[in-house]
Protein backbone atom coordinates (compact mmCIF):
# COMPACT_ATOMS: atom_id res chain seq x y z
CA UNK A 1 0.00 0.00 0.00
CA UNK A 2 1.79 3.21 -1.02
CA UNK A 3 2.67 5.79 1.86
CA UNK A 4 1.73 9.00 1.45
CA UNK A 5 3.62 12.42 3.64
CA UNK A 6 0.20 13.44 5.32
CA UNK A 7 1.86 15.01 7.50
CA UNK A 8 2.38 17.81 5.32
CA UNK A 9 -0.24 20.27 4.88
CA UNK A 10 1.01 20.25 0.99
CA UNK A 11 0.97 17.16 0.66
CA UNK A 12 -2.52 16.83 1.69
CA UNK A 13 -3.83 19.80 0.00
CA UNK A 14 -3.07 18.06 -3.07
CA UNK A 15 -4.78 14.60 -2.35
CA UNK A 16 -7.83 14.25 -3.99
CA UNK A 17 -10.98 13.30 -2.22
CA UNK A 18 -11.64 9.85 -1.72
CA UNK A 19 -13.20 7.44 1.00
CA UNK A 20 -10.53 5.33 1.72
CA UNK A 21 -7.86 7.17 3.92
CA UNK A 22 -3.93 8.20 2.60
CA UNK A 23 -1.69 6.52 5.00
CA UNK A 24 1.55 7.50 6.29
CA UNK A 25 4.21 5.70 7.76
CA UNK A 26 3.80 3.34 10.36
CA UNK A 27 3.48 4.86 13.86
CA UNK A 28 4.81 1.69 15.84
CA UNK A 29 4.30 -1.92 14.87
CA UNK A 30 1.13 -2.55 13.31
CA UNK A 31 -0.43 1.15 14.05
CA UNK A 32 -0.87 3.91 11.40
CA UNK A 33 -2.36 7.49 10.83
CA UNK A 34 -4.30 8.49 8.16
CA UNK A 35 -6.18 11.21 6.24
CA UNK A 36 -8.96 10.94 4.81
CA UNK A 37 -9.60 13.40 1.93
CA UNK A 38 -13.08 15.88 2.42
CA UNK A 39 -14.44 17.81 -0.46
CA UNK A 40 -13.41 20.78 2.17
CA UNK A 41 -10.33 19.60 4.91
CA UNK A 42 -10.17 16.23 6.12
CA UNK A 43 -10.10 13.97 9.16
CA UNK A 44 -7.36 11.78 10.75
CA UNK A 45 -8.00 7.90 11.64
CA UNK A 46 -5.83 4.98 13.08
CA UNK A 47 -5.72 1.42 11.97
CA UNK A 48 -3.99 -1.16 14.42
CA UNK A 49 -3.52 -4.47 13.71
CA UNK A 50 -2.72 -6.49 16.78
CA UNK A 51 -0.47 -9.58 17.51
CA UNK A 52 -3.62 -11.67 16.71
CA UNK A 53 -3.93 -10.26 13.14
CA UNK A 54 -7.09 -8.43 14.46
CA UNK A 55 -7.61 -5.11 12.23
CA UNK A 56 -9.25 -1.96 14.06
CA UNK A 57 -10.08 1.56 13.01
CA UNK A 58 -10.95 4.76 15.10
CA UNK A 59 -12.16 8.17 14.00
CA UNK A 60 -9.31 10.84 15.35
CA UNK A 61 -11.14 13.81 14.32
CA UNK A 62 -10.60 16.58 11.81
CA UNK A 63 -7.80 17.74 10.87
CA UNK A 64 -7.09 21.38 12.25
CA UNK A 65 -4.07 23.48 14.00
CA UNK A 66 -4.68 21.88 17.54
CA UNK A 67 -5.25 18.31 16.12
CA UNK A 68 -2.20 17.81 13.79
CA UNK A 69 -0.35 15.45 12.76
CA UNK A 70 1.80 14.89 15.71
CA UNK A 71 -1.38 15.14 17.85
CA UNK A 72 -3.19 12.67 15.76
CA UNK A 73 -0.19 10.17 16.43
CA UNK A 74 -0.37 10.41 20.34
CA UNK A 75 -3.89 9.72 20.17
CA UNK A 76 -3.34 6.60 17.99
CA UNK A 77 -0.57 5.42 20.33
CA UNK A 78 -3.33 6.02 23.68
CA UNK A 79 -6.06 4.07 21.55
CA UNK A 80 -3.54 1.19 20.81
CA UNK A 81 -3.08 0.95 24.37
CA UNK A 82 -6.76 1.00 25.06
CA UNK A 83 -7.28 -2.19 22.36
CA UNK A 84 -4.41 -3.99 23.92
CA UNK A 85 -5.51 -3.32 27.32
CA UNK A 86 -8.95 -5.02 26.05
CA UNK A 87 -10.98 -1.55 26.31
CA UNK A 88 -14.61 -1.72 24.31
CA UNK A 89 -16.84 0.65 23.49
CA UNK A 90 -20.12 0.60 22.24
CA UNK A 91 -22.94 2.33 24.07
CA UNK A 92 -20.74 3.83 26.94
CA UNK A 93 -18.53 6.09 25.07
CA UNK A 94 -19.24 9.81 26.59
CA UNK A 95 -19.24 10.70 30.30
CA UNK A 96 -23.00 10.98 30.38
CA UNK A 97 -22.91 7.80 28.86
CA UNK A 98 -20.70 6.47 31.86
CA UNK A 99 -22.97 8.45 34.53
CA UNK A 100 -26.20 6.69 32.95
CA UNK A 101 -24.00 3.05 33.01
CA UNK A 102 -23.03 4.18 36.94
CA UNK A 103 -27.07 4.64 37.80
CA UNK A 104 -28.30 1.50 36.03
CA UNK A 105 -25.86 -0.14 38.50
CA UNK A 106 -26.57 0.91 41.39
CA UNK A 107 -30.19 0.18 40.77
CA UNK A 108 -29.08 -3.39 39.57
CA UNK A 109 -27.40 -3.78 43.10
CA UNK A 110 -30.55 -2.34 44.69
CA UNK A 111 -29.44 0.61 45.43
CA UNK A 112 -32.58 2.70 44.75
CA UNK A 113 -31.83 5.53 46.98
CA UNK A 114 -27.91 6.33 46.03
CA UNK A 115 -29.11 5.33 42.17
CA UNK A 116 -31.77 7.89 42.02
CA UNK A 117 -29.71 10.89 44.22
CA UNK A 118 -26.87 10.35 41.06
CA UNK A 119 -29.59 10.56 38.74
CA UNK A 120 -30.62 13.83 39.81
CA UNK A 121 -27.67 15.29 40.09
CA UNK A 122 -26.20 14.23 36.76
CA UNK A 123 -29.31 15.53 34.91
CA UNK A 124 -28.41 18.76 36.44
CA UNK A 125 -24.36 18.89 35.89
CA UNK A 126 -23.65 16.19 33.23
CA UNK A 127 -26.91 16.00 31.23
CA UNK A 128 -26.97 19.78 30.60
CA UNK A 129 -23.61 20.75 29.90
CA UNK A 130 -20.98 19.96 27.54
CA UNK A 131 -19.13 17.97 29.74
CA UNK A 132 -21.60 14.79 29.33
CA UNK A 133 -21.03 15.26 25.34
CA UNK A 134 -17.34 14.75 25.77
CA UNK A 135 -16.02 10.98 24.56
CA UNK A 136 -14.21 9.41 27.67
CA UNK A 137 -11.38 8.44 25.29
CA UNK A 138 -10.64 12.32 24.84
CA UNK A 139 -11.16 13.38 28.87
CA UNK A 140 -8.97 15.41 29.85
CA UNK A 141 -8.58 17.84 33.09
CA UNK A 142 -8.84 20.99 31.28
CA UNK A 143 -12.73 19.99 30.31
CA UNK A 144 -13.13 19.26 34.04
CA UNK A 145 -11.64 22.93 35.41
CA UNK A 146 -14.08 24.30 32.98
CA UNK A 147 -17.05 22.09 34.23
CA UNK A 148 -15.98 23.10 37.86
CA UNK A 149 -16.03 26.68 36.89
CA UNK A 150 -19.49 26.73 35.41
CA UNK A 151 -20.97 25.00 38.39
CA UNK A 152 -19.10 27.30 41.17
CA UNK A 153 -20.50 30.62 38.75
CA UNK A 154 -23.53 28.92 38.30
CA UNK A 155 -22.97 29.48 34.00
CA UNK A 156 -25.14 26.29 33.51
CA UNK A 157 -27.92 25.26 30.97
CA UNK A 158 -30.99 27.11 32.88
CA UNK A 159 -33.69 24.04 34.10
CA UNK A 160 -36.65 23.59 33.44
CA UNK A 161 -39.22 25.67 33.59
CA UNK A 162 -41.36 25.72 36.87
CA UNK A 163 -44.86 27.67 36.58
CA UNK A 164 -44.20 29.14 33.21
CA UNK A 165 -40.69 30.54 34.35
CA UNK A 166 -36.87 29.36 33.67
CA UNK A 167 -35.41 28.16 36.41
CA UNK A 168 -31.78 29.71 36.96
CA UNK A 169 -29.10 27.36 38.23
CA UNK A 170 -27.42 28.42 41.24
CA UNK A 171 -23.68 28.56 41.54
CA UNK A 172 -22.84 25.55 43.95
CA UNK A 173 -20.13 26.00 47.33
CA UNK A 174 -17.26 24.41 47.45
CA UNK A 175 -18.88 21.14 49.28
CA UNK A 176 -21.56 21.00 46.79
CA UNK A 177 -19.45 21.09 44.07
CA UNK A 178 -17.58 18.34 45.97
CA UNK A 179 -20.42 15.75 46.43
CA UNK A 180 -21.20 16.45 42.77
CA UNK A 181 -17.39 15.50 41.91
CA UNK A 182 -17.47 12.47 44.22
CA UNK A 183 -20.37 11.24 42.14
CA UNK A 184 -18.61 11.79 39.05
CA UNK A 185 -15.32 10.18 39.50
CA UNK A 186 -17.48 6.84 41.01
CA UNK A 187 -18.40 6.57 37.55
CA UNK A 188 -15.69 7.76 35.42
CA UNK A 189 -13.85 4.71 38.03
CA UNK A 190 -16.47 2.25 36.94
CA UNK A 191 -15.81 3.00 33.12
CA UNK A 192 -12.28 2.41 33.65
CA UNK A 193 -13.16 -1.09 35.57
CA UNK A 194 -15.43 -2.10 32.77
CA UNK A 195 -13.05 -1.00 30.30
CA UNK A 196 -15.25 1.50 28.67
CA UNK A 197 -11.66 3.75 28.83
CA UNK A 198 -8.19 2.91 29.43
CA UNK A 199 -6.76 2.95 32.89
CA UNK A 200 -4.46 5.82 31.63
CA UNK A 201 -6.97 8.23 31.24
CA UNK A 202 -8.32 8.20 35.31
CA UNK A 203 -5.35 10.28 35.83
CA UNK A 204 -7.42 13.14 34.19
CA UNK A 205 -10.04 13.00 36.59
CA UNK A 206 -7.82 12.07 39.70
CA UNK A 207 -5.62 15.11 39.79
CA UNK A 208 -9.25 17.01 40.28
CA UNK A 209 -9.58 18.15 43.61
CA UNK A 210 -12.27 20.03 45.49
CA UNK A 211 -11.95 24.27 45.94
CA UNK A 212 -10.68 25.00 49.07
CA UNK A 213 -13.43 26.07 51.31
CA UNK A 214 -14.78 21.84 51.45
CA UNK A 215 -16.85 20.58 54.27
CA UNK A 216 -17.36 17.12 54.33
CA UNK A 217 -20.64 16.95 55.32
CA UNK A 218 -20.57 12.97 56.90
CA UNK A 219 -17.66 14.69 58.93
CA UNK A 220 -19.21 17.22 60.39
CA UNK A 221 -20.47 16.47 64.04
CA UNK A 222 -22.88 18.33 65.98
CA UNK A 223 -22.62 18.23 70.27
CA UNK A 224 -25.57 17.38 72.42
CA UNK A 225 -26.52 21.22 72.62
CA UNK A 226 -26.43 21.60 68.86
CA UNK A 227 -28.73 18.66 68.31
CA UNK A 228 -31.14 19.80 70.71
CA UNK A 229 -31.39 23.20 69.01
CA UNK A 230 -31.68 20.89 65.75
CA UNK A 231 -34.57 19.27 67.40
CA UNK A 232 -36.23 22.00 68.88
CA UNK A 233 -36.21 23.69 65.34
CA UNK A 234 -37.84 21.01 63.42
CA UNK A 235 -41.71 21.63 63.23
CA UNK A 236 -44.85 19.09 63.31
CA UNK A 237 -44.15 15.35 62.66
CA UNK A 238 -40.95 16.23 61.43
CA UNK A 239 -39.70 16.49 64.85
CA UNK A 240 -40.74 13.00 65.43
CA UNK A 241 -38.59 11.95 62.41
CA UNK A 242 -35.59 14.10 63.31
CA UNK A 243 -35.40 12.47 66.93
CA UNK A 244 -35.39 9.15 65.35
CA UNK A 245 -32.53 9.54 63.44
CA UNK A 246 -30.84 11.06 66.24
CA UNK A 247 -31.58 8.58 68.95
CA UNK A 248 -30.44 5.40 67.10
CA UNK A 249 -28.19 6.59 64.28
CA UNK A 250 -30.24 5.16 61.56
CA UNK A 251 -29.80 5.89 58.06
CA UNK A 252 -32.18 9.06 57.02
CA UNK A 253 -34.11 7.04 55.24
CA UNK A 254 -34.81 4.19 57.64
CA UNK A 255 -37.91 5.72 59.37
CA UNK A 256 -39.66 6.35 56.19
CA UNK A 257 -40.09 2.51 55.80
CA UNK A 258 -41.13 1.68 59.28
CA UNK A 259 -44.44 0.22 59.46
CA UNK A 260 -46.34 -0.43 63.07
CA UNK A 261 -45.42 -4.40 63.19
CA UNK A 262 -42.15 -3.27 62.72
CA UNK A 263 -42.06 -2.10 65.93
CA UNK A 264 -42.04 -4.49 69.17
CA UNK A 265 -42.54 -3.10 72.27
CA UNK A 266 -42.28 -5.72 74.30
CA UNK A 267 -38.41 -6.67 73.45
CA UNK A 268 -38.18 -2.97 72.90
CA UNK A 269 -37.02 -3.49 69.44
CA UNK A 270 -37.54 -1.97 65.90
CA UNK A 271 -37.04 -3.17 62.50
CA UNK A 272 -35.47 -0.99 60.19
CA UNK A 273 -36.16 -2.89 55.99
CA UNK A 274 -34.38 -1.81 52.92
CA UNK A 275 -35.16 -2.94 49.68
CA UNK A 276 -33.53 -6.62 50.32
CA UNK A 277 -32.40 -6.45 54.07
CA UNK A 278 -34.06 -6.16 57.36
CA UNK A 279 -32.05 -4.90 60.56
CA UNK A 280 -33.56 -5.59 63.85
CA UNK A 281 -32.05 -3.31 66.83
CA UNK A 282 -32.81 -2.75 70.75
CA UNK A 283 -33.85 0.77 71.84
CA UNK A 284 -32.31 2.97 74.25
CA UNK A 285 -35.30 4.24 76.56
CA UNK A 286 -35.60 7.59 74.99
CA UNK A 287 -36.12 6.00 71.41
CA UNK A 288 -38.60 3.46 73.04
CA UNK A 289 -40.94 6.38 74.23
CA UNK A 290 -40.23 8.01 71.13
CA UNK A 291 -41.85 4.87 69.07
CA UNK A 292 -44.13 3.85 72.06
CA UNK A 293 -46.35 7.42 71.76
CA UNK A 294 -45.96 7.21 67.61
CA UNK A 295 -47.23 3.21 67.71
CA UNK A 296 -50.77 4.22 69.70
CA UNK A 297 -53.83 3.29 67.47
CA UNK A 298 -51.79 2.24 64.53
CA UNK A 299 -53.00 -0.39 62.32
CA UNK A 300 -49.73 -3.34 61.88
CA UNK A 301 -49.45 -2.25 58.12
CA UNK A 302 -49.50 1.36 58.83
CA UNK A 303 -46.33 3.87 58.64
CA UNK A 304 -45.10 4.97 62.08
CA UNK A 305 -43.70 8.35 60.31
CA UNK A 306 -45.40 10.16 58.60
CA UNK A 307 -46.06 13.95 57.42
CA UNK A 308 -48.45 16.27 58.92
CA UNK A 309 -51.18 14.98 56.28
CA UNK A 310 -50.64 11.42 56.76
CA UNK A 311 -48.56 10.89 53.79
CA UNK A 312 -45.39 8.80 53.67
CA UNK A 313 -42.56 10.81 53.73
CA UNK A 314 -40.28 11.38 50.88
CA UNK A 315 -36.78 12.13 50.70
CA UNK A 316 -36.84 15.64 48.67
CA UNK A 317 -39.54 16.41 51.47
CA UNK A 318 -37.36 15.80 54.45
CA UNK A 319 -34.15 17.07 53.10
CA UNK A 320 -35.42 20.51 52.18
CA UNK A 321 -36.94 20.24 56.01
CA UNK A 322 -33.72 19.69 57.72
CA UNK A 323 -31.71 22.84 55.76
CA UNK A 324 -34.65 24.94 57.49
CA UNK A 325 -34.46 23.64 60.73
CA UNK A 326 -30.49 24.11 60.59
CA UNK A 327 -30.78 27.72 59.06
CA UNK A 328 -33.32 28.37 62.01
CA UNK A 329 -31.14 26.93 64.35
CA UNK A 330 -28.00 28.33 63.32
CA UNK A 331 -26.31 25.41 62.74
CA UNK A 332 -23.53 24.89 59.99
CA UNK A 333 -24.98 25.16 56.28
CA UNK A 334 -23.69 21.66 55.62
CA UNK A 335 -26.31 19.81 58.01
CA UNK A 336 -28.28 17.24 57.20
CA UNK A 337 -30.18 14.03 58.82
CA UNK A 338 -26.97 12.38 57.78
CA UNK A 339 -24.86 14.65 60.67
CA UNK A 340 -26.95 13.13 63.53
CA UNK A 341 -26.47 9.51 62.61
CA UNK A 342 -22.52 10.37 62.24
CA UNK A 343 -22.63 12.12 65.80
CA UNK A 344 -24.72 8.88 66.88
CA UNK A 345 -21.62 6.92 65.55
CA UNK A 346 -19.15 9.00 66.95
CA UNK A 347 -20.61 9.05 70.68
CA UNK A 348 -21.29 5.30 71.00
CA UNK A 349 -17.69 4.86 70.28
CA UNK A 350 -16.24 7.52 72.44
CA UNK A 351 -18.59 6.20 74.64
CA UNK A 352 -16.87 2.86 75.32
CA UNK A 353 -19.16 0.58 72.49
CA UNK A 354 -17.05 -2.07 70.94
CA UNK A 355 -16.85 -1.30 67.19
CA UNK A 356 -18.72 -4.87 66.14
CA UNK A 357 -21.98 -3.77 68.19
CA UNK A 358 -21.62 -0.02 66.54
CA UNK A 359 -21.28 -1.80 63.19
CA UNK A 360 -24.40 -3.78 63.92
CA UNK A 361 -26.70 -1.01 65.45
CA UNK A 362 -25.48 1.57 62.74
CA UNK A 363 -26.65 -1.84 59.93
CA UNK A 364 -22.85 -0.91 58.28
CA UNK A 365 -19.98 -2.97 58.17
CA UNK A 366 -17.18 -3.56 60.95
CA UNK A 367 -14.71 -2.53 57.77
CA UNK A 368 -16.39 0.81 57.08
CA UNK A 369 -16.26 1.95 60.85
CA UNK A 370 -12.81 0.61 61.38
CA UNK A 371 -11.88 2.91 58.55
CA UNK A 372 -13.89 5.92 59.31
CA UNK A 373 -13.82 5.71 62.87
CA UNK A 374 -10.89 4.03 64.09
CA UNK A 375 -9.18 6.78 65.10
CA UNK A 376 -11.84 7.61 67.69
CA UNK A 377 -11.10 3.90 69.41
CA UNK A 378 -7.21 4.78 69.23
CA UNK A 379 -7.73 8.62 70.70
CA UNK A 380 -9.47 6.76 73.63
CA UNK A 381 -6.94 4.20 74.35
CA UNK A 382 -4.03 7.43 74.38
CA UNK A 383 -6.35 9.30 77.11
CA UNK A 384 -7.18 5.88 78.81
CA UNK A 385 -2.87 5.17 78.83
CA UNK A 386 -1.98 8.50 79.97
CA UNK A 387 -4.33 7.74 83.27
CA UNK A 388 -2.23 4.30 83.74
CA UNK A 389 0.62 5.11 86.80
CA UNK A 390 3.76 3.08 86.97
CA UNK A 391 4.22 1.34 90.29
Amino acid sequence: MPRENIDRAGVRNRLRPRREPYWGAPVERGLYVGFRRLAFGGNWVARYYNDDGRQAYKALGPVSDENNYDVAKSEARRWRKSVDAGVTTGEVDTVAEACADYVRALRNAGREAAAADAERRFARVIDADPLGNIKLARLRERHLDAWRERLMTGKLTPLPKMRGRPRVPKPLSPTAFSRMLTSLKAALNRAVSKRYVSQERAFEWQVVKPPKGTVNRRHLYLDKDQRRALLEAAQGNFRDYVECVALTGCRPGDPAAVLRKDYDAHTGSVTFRTKDHLRTIPLSPAAKALLDRLAKSKLPNAYLFTQNDGAAWQAHIWRDLVKEAAASAALPSETVLYTLRHSWITDAIIGGMDLLTVSKLAGTSLLMIERNYGHLVQDVAREKLAAVAFV
